[in-house]
């Protein structure tokens, strides 16, 4: 039986002692991936957490979610990005004193999709032999996968990852597409500051600035359009037009993108 602790905005490490009782299991917190609560909010820290986890001789288990695997981000030139700085990392969680670290294969760690697990041995090795175990495991394919993603960090070639070599593009070659780009579309296409949303359940509310495309005022039927083409190009409707983010995109399909945009854009 799972029991929450505190309120939706609000939880403090006095709540999580109060809920504590005779049968429980192990104390878990879950990161909230693909939302953000601002304003008057109030959290307990892993490091606490982890403290009373042991005074109660139980496990503390966090989920932190998207798979930032060191929040100093050594795989990158540079400090760690700003964009980051609310993400929890498996690192530093399991240095905080968590007993398992719950996250994913894809999203900030650029592999496949899947579910890792990390921590002590002991706890790793009673959910290896659970049965259910069995039925949940990763398959062939998206374990050769997640072996070649985690060789890369390992060989200290982790922004050679496509999420990571996408993130940290050198914002002055992103414009310099951008610009071919708009030239290309026609009048209506500008270069903006904008942001690119790394999204699929990562860092709500953050996003990476830099250069983008907008299309002004563009046909109703753009976007359609451009979804519908061989192959699809996934476009952005905001108030100000139509929206391209080259961050995404090859710079071998630059010409074919913009190219795609300018007869969709033709009324």
């Amino acid at each position: 039986r799972m029991v929450e602790v505190g309120t939706t905005n609000r939880t403090r490490i006095r709540d999580y002692r109060k809920a504590i009782g005779p049968d429980t299991g192990m104390i878990l917190k879950v990161h909230p991936s693909n939302y953000r609560i601002e304003g008057f909010t109030e959290e307990a820290a892993y490091r606490d957490l982890a403290a009373l986890a042991a005074e109660g001789g139980i496990p503390f288990v966090a989920d932190v979610g998207s798979g930032l695997l060191d929040a100093r981000t050594p795989w990158l030139d540079g400090p760690p990005p700003a964009w980051l700085s609310d993400e929890p990392a498996v690192r530093q969680t399991l240095e905080a004193g968590a007993d398992l670290v719950l996250f994913s294969g894809d999203k900030l760690l650029g592999g496949p999709q899947a579910g890792l697990i990390v921590g002590r041995a002991g706890l790793i090795e009673e959910i290896r032999s659970h049965p259910i175990a069995r039925a949940v495991r990763i398959g062939g394919g998206a374990l050769a996968a997640l072996a070649v993603t985690l060789e890369m960090y390992a060989a200290g070639r982790a922004g050679e990852i496509p999420f990571w070599k996408m993130a940290s593009l050198p914002t002055a070659g992103l414009e310099a597409r951008s610009l071919a780009a708009a030239s290309t579309i026609g009048p209506a296409a500008s270069v903006e500051q904008g942001l690119s949303l790394p999204g699929a359940g990562s860092v709500p509310g953050k996003g990476i600035p830099g250069p983008i495309v907008v299309v002004g005022s563009p046909p109703a039927t753009a976007w359609g359009r451009l979804l519908a083409a061989a192959p699809p190009i996934v476009t952005r409707r905001e108030p100000r037009g139509l929206v391209a983010d080259l961050r995404t995109v090859d710079p071998g399909d630059d010409a074919h993108v913009a190219d795609s945009i300018a007869r969709a854009c033709r009324s």
